[in-house]
């Protein structure tokens, strides 16, 4: 492994940590709309990350060349299958005949939780970043 190797995995780690930051913001920004375009209640939605060079031609690829390549990127966002949450709210105007109210299935909690993840995630590969950067830095002043 060469040490660009190692910044290109740590970069695509910190975009991919970024962007679930990102939708989980965008979960706790919608956990009160109850009419999005698809006319229902916001559904929740999940990053689901995926190690990089996965395949059989990326492998061969290493095998030839003698690297590693690797990294993370998002493969797809879904949307949580969790049920919608009824409140009583009969003067809202989304509420059904009974006066319940479809609230999202985000749970704020549950998004905080996630948040700290993902951020400590994203700082733990900033720290990998500045520890290649050092021995990087330190590798020039051999010749000094």
């Amino acid at each position: 492994m060469g040490y660009l190797d190692s910044l290109n995995i740590t970069g695509s780690a910190l975009t991919a940590e970024r962007f679930r930051t990102d939708v989980i913001l965008q979960n706790m920004a919608n956990q009160n709309t109850t009419r999005t375009e698809d006319g229902g209640p916001y559904r929740r939605k999940q990053v689901v990350l995926r190690e990089n060079s996965m395949s059989f031609e990326t492998q061969l690829d290493k095998a030839v060349k003698k690297t590693d390549g690797g990294g993370v990127y998002a493969e797809q966002v879904v949307e949580s299958g969790n049920p919608f949450v009824p409140v009583y709210d009969p003067e809202h105007p989304d509420a059904d005949a009974d006066g319940y109210v479809m609230m999202p299935n985000v749970n704020s909690a549950e998004e905080m939780v996630d948040l700290m993840a993902a951020t400590r995630a994203y700082e733990a590969n900033i720290t990998a970043l500045n520890i290649a950067k050092s021995m990087a830095m330190k590798a020039l002043e051999i010749g000094k």
